[in-house]
């Protein structure tokens, strides 16, 4: 890996470098998304029966749209008992941390008969997006239902695109049934996210679509946005290491390639005080990239969006993790948790050199679904919060209103909203 001291420089060419994978930078990709969508929009099932005929190569229709029960059933049998019982674990752990986030609703009353409050409601009917194709994500499947499920939602529709078999992978099929998906379609791609935001014969409309997905997916969220919500447009992983010279080399070079090897666009990006560790570490990535099995993948990752950063102090390293904002941070220093205190941005924080990322995308429970391309700056992780709304709640009595109707009458005279005005005044007209 590349190693490069920390300046001003070093720092404003990393972020632009970060900033060529955001989705926001492949509008070429755009009109063919916004194709897509119309078409589906129009012709509803027979264009998403089309779409998964040409971009999945499977022949989907009316009747075989929607994952059966025996189609469960078969899955439960592929699956393998071991990873069936270790993803019950994590689904406990992932129910549990999210139960800790559910708010609800509370009332605020006053002798003089004024009554506010906020009413937390869970949103009726989501859509959850999860990617086909060769790579199997049942942990994302996972992560995305359980927060829904915990809210309360009614009814919960995933799509994921089917092989050219027609089916769905079964560990994806068995961890949305143990989620608690109540309807499963065999859609992806563009088409999947314009059958959720508009609806056809076979799905129904949501509220709300959250989920990981391609370009094409994550341009077409972008598109239907405010037709419906949506949880966030990811970019590729990132990890960010901050460390000093008390880490382990060789546990930091394992961290580093846990997300370079998801895609040739994921970046991996440790900052040291310590030039040693940087060099060792330098030497320990190459040694895991000739033996591990995505080697190509990651060796590319690295050459496009890897940087080791030495920083002249601690202070410095910590302002440039804050500036960078990486989805997954890991602090691997003397004192962790005081380091942790200086951090404004990071979609997840790990602490200590026994806290990979891995735990967070697997086991320990909260969210791995978390903002990427320097949003954690103003975005959070996928939450117990993505699906609920709340509606505030007042109520005053006519004693209440009486003590300030006054003001609020001259408070709507000053912006020329005579009707506003009126509509308090005439409550209290035998007064006049």
């Amino acid at each position: 890996m590349r190693i490069e001291t920390l300046d001003e420089n070093t720092k404003k060419n990393l972020l632009e470098d970060l900033l060529k994978r955001s989705p926001n930078s492949y509008g070429q990709y755009e009109a063919s998304v916004r194709e897509i969508l119309e078409t589906v929009k129009e012709k509803r099932d027979e264009a998403i029966f089309a779409y998964t005929e040409k971009f999945d190569g499977a022949t989907i229709t009316a009747s075989t749209i929607r994952v059966t029960e025996a189609e469960i059933k078969e899955a439960y049998e592929a699956v393998d008992s071991k990873l069936l019982e270790i993803m019950r674990k994590s689904l406990k752990n992932i129910e549990s941390y999210h139960a800790k986030q559910m708010q609800y609703s509370w009332f605020d009353s006053k002798p003089d008969g004024t009554i506010l409050g906020q009413k937390v409601s869970a949103l009726r009917r989501v859509g959850v997006y999860v990617p086909g194709g060769k790579a199997v994500y049942p942990s994302s499947v996972l992560m995305n239902i359980m927060p829904a499920k915990v809210a309360g939602v009614e009814e919960i529709i995933m799509v994921t695109p089917p092989g050219k078999d027609g089916k769905v992978n079964p560990a994806t099929l068995v961890a949305a049934n143990e989620a608690g998906a109540t309807a499963i379609y065999k859609v992806g791609g563009a088409q999947a996210i314009a059958a959720l935001a508009y609806g056809t014969e076979s799905i129904p409309r949501v509220d709300k679509i959250v989920g990981p997905g391609n370009i094409y997916v994550a341009l077409a969220k972008k598109a239907v946005y405010g037709h419906v919500s949506i949880d966030s447009i990811a970019g590729p992983s990132e990890i960010l290491v901050l460390a000093d010279e008390s880490a382990n080399p060789r546990y930091v070079a394992a961290d580093l390639l846990s997300q370079a090897e998801h895609d040739e666009l994921a970046s991996a990006i440790l900052v040291t005080t310590s030039r040693e560790l940087a060099q060792k570490v330098s030497d320990e990535v190459d040694v895991f990239v000739g033996r591990l099995s995505r080697g190509e993948i990651m060796q590319k990752s690295l050459d496009n969006y890897g940087h080791i950063l030495v920083a002249d102090t601690l202070d410095d390293a910590i302002d440039a993790a804050n500036e960078i904002a990486s989805e997954h941070l890991e602090i691997i220093t003397k004192d962790a948790f005081t380091v942790m205190t200086k951090i404004r941005n990071a979609g997840a924080i790990f602490i200590g050199e026994y806290s990979s990322e891995p735990l967070g995308d697997y086991f320990a429970g909260p969210n791995h679904v978390l903002p990427t391309h320097g949003t954690a700056k103003f975005f959070s992780p996928l939450s117990v919060d993505d699906f609920l709304k709340k509606s505030s709640i007042i109520s005053y009595s006519r004693e209440a209103l009486e003590a300030v109707h006054q003001d609020i009458e001259q408070f709507a005279e000053a912006e020329l909203l005579t009707a506003h005005a009126n509509s308090v005044r005439v409550r209290f007209e035998e007064n006049i």
